[in-house]
C-alpha cells in the first residue's frame, strides 16, 4: 500500500556519516518510524502526575517503512493504530503494538518484513504496549532454549500510587504468546523496557515509596533479569528527576531522555551513562535550549537516531541522526503533518547474551538477604555505628484500587482528607539483624516490599523503594544503599549460617495502622484535652468525635489535616512537614514532642538541627510505651488515613 509522505533528507547526511567498514553501509537499509497525528498534544500540553508521566499517545498512529528516499509504505495496513516498533536481531520481523479498530485494546503483533504477514501474540490481556525482543532463555528443566519478548501491560483496576492513571508493569511471554509472566512489581508504573548486551532488561521505573522527591516522585532507570529476578538501580539519582526512553549504543553508552517536568509526549533533554560504570559516569548531552528530544535509538556506527522538536514545544518531531562525539545533528526526515518518533533502522544487529532462570513457579516464597546493613553510601561511617540497627522491618505494599474495585480501606471509611497519601502498607514482620549486620528473611514472592532498618526505639533509620523477590529466588544485597558498583569481600555472614527467618504471615495477620482506627483515639484521649483548648486541634470527645458544634465527621479529618500540614519550599512538588513526616517518624516533630528530643539523624539534613518541643511535665497524661510505639509505626508505615484492609490482595500475576 503506497503512502503519501513528505520526506526531507539532508543531502549526503548518511553517506558522510564516517561509518566504519563494519557498519559503513547502514544507510542502505530501510527505516521504520511511527507517525503520530500532530494534534495529539494540542489540547493537553502537560503530562500526567504533575508533569511526571507522559500521556498514553498512539491513537491513530501508524508505522512507516521508508524503503528509499521517495518510497514509504505502512507496516500494518488496515490497522486503526500502530506504534512502538522493535526490530528482530536478524531484521526479518518487527514487533509492534496495534489496534485493528478504534474500540480494540492495544495488543502485541509481529510482522514479517518479506511476506508482510502479521500475527497476533498477546491474547486475553488488557492494553499491551512497548514490545521488545529478548535474548534466549534457558532453564534446567527444558531441553532447548526459547525466545521471549518483553512488553508493558496495564493492570486493570489498579491505579498508580499517584492515583491519576492505571498502573503499568513489565511482562514477558514466548513469541507464540504462551508462558506469560509478570516481571516487575513496582506499585506505581514501569515502562520503556529494552534489552542490554548482557541480556538483562533496562526500564524506566516510577519511584514513589516515600516523599524524597515530592508529591510526584521520580522516574529512574532500573535493570532486571529477563525473568524478573534481581531488580537494581541502574544509574543512581544524579541528573534530573525523570529519566526514561533509554537506548544502548554501539559505543557502550546508554542514552536516555530526562527532564524535571515533561510535556504530553515525555520529550526532554538527552543524557547518557556508560554501560561499564553506569552509577558513576552520568553526563548531559544536550541543553535546555537545544530542543525537546524523544525516543533515541542506537545505530551501527555508534551514533543515534532521535526525534526532536523545538525547545519551546512548538512544531512537530522530525528524525535526526546525532553524532555523540561531536553532538552534531543532521535531519534525516520530517513529515510536517505528524510527529515522527520511534525511528529504527531495519538492519541486523548483535543478539544479546542468553539468560538462565532458577524460578520455581509453584514455590510461593522468596528470600531477601543482606551481607551488612552498615555498608552504606553515607559520607561519614560514624553516622550509623555498629549496634545502631536492631531489626529489619518488612513492609508489604498494597496497590491502590480504581473506583468500583475492591476497596483498599476498611468498610465504612469516611472520605479521605485532602492530604497526599503514600500507598498503604502492611507489616510482614520485624526480624533481628545479626551482630555483624546481616539478615536473611523469607517473604511472599511477587509482592512489592519495602525494607526498613529499625533502631531501639522502633523508628525506621533507612527505607528502600519498592523491591520484590520471585518464586524460589534468593535476592541479596551488599548493604543498605551501598555503592552498587563495588564487590564485597568474600566471607560467610552470620545470617547465612542458619535458615531464613520467616516473614510471610497470612494476609489477615499482616498488621496495618490507620489514623481513624489506631491514632485518633490516642489523640482524643491524650492530646485533644490541651491542644483543643489552645485551638490547635478541634475539640474531641474520648472516642474521637468532634464536640462544640462541629459535624461528627469533620473533627477527625481536621485533626488529621492539622498533623499532616505541609509547607511548599519553592518547588510546588517539594514537601516540608510541620508535625508528621509520612514514612519517616525520626524526622517528625510530633515524635520529638512525645519523646522529648529530636530523633533525626545526621543524614537527615536540616531536620537534625531543628529544635524539639517536649511536652511540659504534668501538662497531660503521658503516652505509654506501647502507645508511643504504635504512633511511631503508624508514621513509618506512611501515616495513612485508613489502615489497609486485611483481605486486600497485594498484587496480581499471570
Amino acid at each position: 500500500m503506497a503512502v503519501s509522505v513528505v520526506l526531507i533528507l539532508a543531502p549526503g547526511a548518511w553517506a558522510e556519516s564516517g561509518c566504519s567498514a563494519e557498519g559503513g553501509d547502514w544507510f542502505r537499509f530501510p527505516l521504520l518510524a511511527t507517525n503520530v497525528p500532530s494534534g495529539m498534544g494540542a489540547a493537553q500540553r502537560d503530562a500526567g502526575a504533575a508533569g511526571t508521566l507522559r500521556l498514553r499517545y498512539g491513537e491513530g498512529a501508524r508505522i512507516l517503512v521508508l524503503d528509499s528516499l521517495s518510497s514509504a509504505r505502512l507496516l500494518a495496513p488496515g490497522f486503526h493504530s500502530a506504534a512502538d516498533p522493535d526490530v528482530s536481531f536478524d531484521a526479518k520481523r518487527v514487533l509492534f503494538a496495534g489496534k485493528r479498530t478504534a474500540a480494540d485494546r492495544w495488543k502485541i503483533y509481529e510482522a514479517a518484513i518479506e511476506s508482510g504477514t502479521i500475527r497476533q501474540i498477546t491474547k486475553g490481556l488488557g492494553d499491551c504496549r512497548s514490545p521488545s525482543y529478548q535474548g534466549s532463555m534457558y532453564t534446567i528443566t527444558e531441553n532447548e532454549p526459547w525466545r521471549q519478548m518483553t512488553f508493558v501491560h496495564t493492570e486493570d483496576g489498579t491505579l498508580n500510587e499517584y492515583g491519576d492513571a492505571p498502573a503499568t508493569a513489565i511482562y514477558s511471554c514466548k513469541l507464540d504468546g504462551t508462558f506469560v509472566q509478570r516481571l516487575t512489581y513496582n506499585l506505581s508504573s514501569d515502562y520503556d523496557p529494552i534489552v542490554m548486551p548482557d541480556g538483562r532488561l533496562l526500564f524506566a521505573a516510577w519511584q514513589r515509596a516515600n516523599w524524597d522527591y515530592g508529591l510526584a516522585g521520580r522516574i529512574t532507570l532500573m535493570g532486571v533479569n529477563t525473568d524478573g529476578i534481581d531488580p537494581a538501580a541502574f544509574c543512581g539519582q544524579v541528573g534530573r528527576r525523570i529519566k526514561h526512553m533509554p537506548c544502548v549504543t554501539r559505543g557502550g553508552l546508554v542514552v536516555f531522555v530526562e527532564a524535571d517536568k515533561v510535556p504530553w509526549d515525555g520529550a526532554g533533554m538527552l543524557s547518557c551513562v556508560s554501560l561499564r560504570r553506569p552509577l558513576h559516569s552520568y553526563r548531559p548531552l544536550t541543553g535546555a535550549s537545544e530542543g525537546l528530544f524523544h525516543s533515541p535509538w542506537g545505530m551501527p556506527d555508534g551514533s543515534i537516531l532521535v526525534s526532536r522538536r523545538p525547545a519551546d514545544g512548538s512544531g512537530v518531531h522530525a528524525v535526526y541522526r546525532m553524532d555523540l562525539t561531536t553532538r552534531r545533528l543532521e535531519k534525516v526526515f520530517e513529515d510536517p503533518r505528524c510527529h515522527t518518533i520511534q525511528a529504527r533502522l531495519l538492519a541486523p544487529r548483535d543478539e544479546p547474551d542468553g539468560r538462565s532462570s532458577v524460578l520455581t513457579p509453584e514455590e510461593p516464597l522468596g528470600k531477601f538477604y543482606c551481607l551488612d546493613v552498615y555498608r552504606t553510601d553515607f559520607n561519614d561511617r560514624a553516622w550509623m555505628p555498629r549496634g545502631t540497627v536492631k531489626r529489619v522491618r518488612i513492609l508489604e505494599g498494597v496497590p491502590r484500587r480504581a473506583e468500583g474495585e475492591k476497596g483498599r480501606v476498611e468498610a465504612g471509611a469516611a472520605p479521605v482528607p485532602d492530604v497526599p497519601q503514600l500507598a498503604p502498607r502492611r507489616i510482614l514482620g520485624e526480624l533481628p539483624v545479626a551482630g555483624d549486620g546481616s539478615f536473611n528473611v523469607e517473604v511472599p514472592a511477587n509482592v512489592p516490599v519495602q525494607l526498613q532498618l529499625v533502631d531501639d526505639k522502633g523508628m525506621a533509620l533507612r527505607s528502600c523503594g519498592w523491591i520484590w523477590t520471585r518464586n524460589h529466588e534468593p535476592q541479596g544485597c551488599i548493604g543498605c544503599h551501598e555503592d552498587g558498583e563495588l564487590t564485597p569481600t568474600n566471607w560467610l555472614v552470620d545470617a547465612l549460617t542458619s535458615n531464613s527467618l520467616p516473614a510471610s504471615p497470612p494476609p489477615e495477620r499482616r498488621e496495618s495502622l490507620g489514623f481513624r482506627r489506631d491514632v485518633l483515639p490516642l489523640v482524643a484521649k491524650k492530646c485533644a484535652g490541651c491542644h483543643g483548648k489552645e485551638g490547635s486541634l478541634p475539640r474531641l470527645d474520648p472516642g474521637g468525635a468532634a464536640t462544640g458544634g462541629e459535624e461528627a465527621g469533620d473533627g477527625p479529618r481536621q485533626v488529621y489535616e492539622t498533623l499532616l500540614a505541609r509547607d511548599a519550599q519553592g518547588d510546588p512538588h517539594a514537601l516540608r512537614w510541620k508535625y508528621v513526616d509520612p514514612g519517616r517518624s525520626r524526622t517528625s516533630p510530633l515524635v520529638w514532642h512525645i519523646l522529648g528530643t529530636n530523633t533525626s539523624r545526621p543524614w537527615d539534613g536540616p531536620a537534625s538541627s531543628r529544635p524539639a518541643k517536649p511536652i511540659p511535665a504534668g501538662k497531660s497524661e503521658p503516652l505509654s510505651a506501647a502507645e508511643k510505639a504504635a504512633l511511631i509505626r503508624w508514621i513509618d508505615l506512611g501515616a495513612a488515613w485508613e489502615a489497609a484492609a486485611a483481605g486486600d490482595r497485594a498484587t496480581s500475576s499471570h
